[in-house]
């Protein structure tokens, strides 16, 4: 049975959502306004990063950090990292 996440978060006028599926060896996808810019399938690692641009002028670069629950939790954690600084992403139901 798959297993399915959704974290977003809204910065400096651009929609930021990562999608996360799977179990052991989830597939991570990060969306920019909507637009795929980062995809994943990655087996065994309890941190999967993934990095983009958001589109301004300069592109602003960011990345995030999808954590793995650890032995004795249940839900998996998603982080924005961006500017030297990481905030947490809420979890949203699925649309």
């Amino acid at each position: 049975m798959s297993h399915h996440q959704h974290f977003h978060i809204d910065h400096a006028g651009h929609s930021i959502t990562v999608n996360v599926a799977g179990g052991h060896t989830p597939e991570v996808e990060l969306l920019v306004d909507g637009k795929e810019v980062g995809y994943r399938h990655e087996r065994g690692s309890r941190i999967i990063e993934l990095s983009s641009e958001l589109p301004e002028d300069p592109p602003h670069p960011f990345s995030v950090c999808v954590y793995h629950p650890r032995h004795g939790q249940r839900t998996l954690a998603c982080a924005l990292r961006l500017d030297g600084h990481e905030a947490y992403m809420p979890e949203r139901a699925a649309a």
